[in-house]
């Protein structure tokens, strides 16, 4: 950070002019910029990460007097946060680290896939849902497809697409930007934004509360507020395995995996692994970690205990179990996949045909993967389906494209309706909230009957506007009670 940051003194004048500023740590991750430009009575603020464009907001006042003091305000409250005046251009955007690992095409008899879907880059997210199958890639496409391969839809993100994971009702995706969208309605929508210099390796989010893995072993969650909750240190390195829940954070790095309390962060228990963890899955009571010398872990969640062990015959890119628990699946970077019972006896062991599986979901007797050459892939797992594979009967593979789908990316525009005529139908078709200025935080509270208007509500961040109302499809109280969560389609109110 600048030395001069917390001292500088900046003015602002009532004729207007621009003042830029950065906050750039190595400690903190901060690596941002905040811009306030005046024109007469108009004040544009315009912040974001170093090296990218960022967003703009606007807002008129009755003078260039209270213009001018709205400015300073807002300058002077970012100079005590530890902002100071900069040069644009001489900080460059922080380099991302894409997961780079060497796939080679497996020996095994071919596994049965019924479809295949290309989507145009190597693909890490995944999330298979009563309805659809997620699928994310390097480029930030994020398609939604039918469980018999049907193409649903298709997101455009700003960066490549590190981990699609849901939470209850909402199904969010973690980008190489440092942002985490929200894909539960039609437009994506900002719901976090991580640290500038936190390399994320994986994401995991329960009831509002984000965890996030990164390249140097660290832990970090943030609340549904995006606001910092508490930082780990791993004794490894390169963190690619986070999983939440509601009483621990389990993080699995280079030496193993340790759990942490949710709400303080304390360490609870740690248990070594052979070989740096790559993956992970966990179940009510059990946790899995995908090491990369061939060996998938069983944990208690409680203590750590290693209840089981799985032997692959090459590193493990990924791993996942059936409910029951009954099967425990892997994938290796040889694109192999394999099912073990849950005692560690091997069943079967057979090739993807399309790459090594970064990430995996099992879900009624269908193995879902996404792979080093894009694709989704729909495994089936039943036994008479795979007995048939063994034995070199493969059913009839469909194979699916999308290029004529365009993408929806982000926006801050939104479809706006009269207050007045959603009042007049008595509220029916959404629920109203209201952005509201709090110390130096836009906070969402719920204006309409029924709800706690002194609760907050967990609202996309780029479309925050001091004062403004919405009209969101749902309001639904978070699992444990403390806040409320805007879920689908949200319009701007007039």
């Amino acid at each position: 950070m600048s030395a001069a940051a917390g001292t500088a003194s900046v003015s602002v004048s009532e004729a207007g002019g621009t003042t830029y500023l950065e906050l750039s740590e190595e400690g903190s991750g901060a690596h941002k910029f905040y811009e306030v430009r005046v024109a007469g009575t108009e004040v544009s603020i315009r912040y974001g990460r170093i090296g990218e464009p960022g967003q703009v907001r606007t807002a008129s006042y009755p003078s260039t007097e209270k213009a001018a003091a709205a400015a300073a305000r807002k300058i002077g409250e970012k100079v005590r946060k530890g902002y100071a005046p900069a040069v644009q251009g001489v900080r460059q955007a922080r380099p991302v680290t894409r997961r780079q690992i060497t796939s080679t095409r497996s020996t095994a008899r071919q596994a049965p896939v019924l479809w295949r879907f290309d989507s145009g880059a190597a693909a890490f997210g995944i999330f298979v849902g009563e309805e659809h199958a997620w699928v994310g890639n390097e480029r930030g496409d994020v398609y939604t497809l039918t469980h018999d391969g049907r193409v649903t839809g298709r997101f455009g993100l700003p960066d490549g697409v590190k981990c699609i994971v849901a939470d209850d009702f909402w199904i969010y995706a973690g980008c190489d930007d440092g942002r985490v969208y929200d894909l539960s309605g039609k437009i994506p929508h900002v719901a976090y934004e991580i640290a500038g210099d936190v390399d994320i390796y994986w994401l995991d989010i329960d009831d509002g509360v984000l965890g996030v893995s990164d390249r140097r072993g660290g832990i970090t969650t943030v609340d549904h507020e995006d606001e910092y909750q508490w930082s780990r240190r791993s004794g490894g390195s390169s963190g690619w395995m986070v999983r939440c829940s509601g009483e621990s954070v389990f993080h699995g790095h280079s030496s193993g995996v340790t759990s942490y309390a949710a709400r303080s962060g304390d360490p609870l228990w740690h248990t070594a692994t052979e070989g740096p963890v790559l993956f992970g899955w966990q179940e009510p009571g059990e946790v899995f970690a995908g090491t990369g010398r061939g060996w998938v872990y069983r944990l208690a969640k409680a203590d750590g205990t290693v209840r089981s062990r799985y032997r692959c015959d090459a590193a493990v890119f990924s791993c996942a179990t059936s409910p029951d628990g009954r099967y425990v699946f892997a994938g290796d970077n040889h694109s192999s996949v394999y099912c073990f019972a849950a005692d560690g006896t091997r069943l079967w062991k057979l090739g993807t045909g399309c790459g090594s599986a970064y990430s995996m979901q099992y879900r009624d007797e269908r193995l879902y993967i996404v792979t080093t050459d894009g694709s989704l892939a729909c495994i089936d797992a039943g036994e008479a389906a795979v007995r048939d594979a063994e034995q070199g009967r493969l059913p009839q593979r469909d194979d699916i494209k999308a290029s004529h789908w365009a993408a929806v990316a982000p926006s801050t525009e939104l479809e706006s309706v009269s207050e007045a005529s959603v009042r007049s139908a008595g509220g029916a078709g959404g629920v109203i909230v209201e952005c509201v200025q709090d110390g130096g935080r836009l906070r969402v509270r719920v204006v309409s009957p029924g709800y706690d208007p002194a609760m907050r509500v967990q609202f996309p961040k780029d479309i925050r506007v001091p004062g403004a109302r919405y009209l969101v499809a749902e309001v639904r109280s978070s699992a444990a009670g403390g806040f409320y969560r805007a879920r689908g389609d949200i319009k701007r109110l007039r």
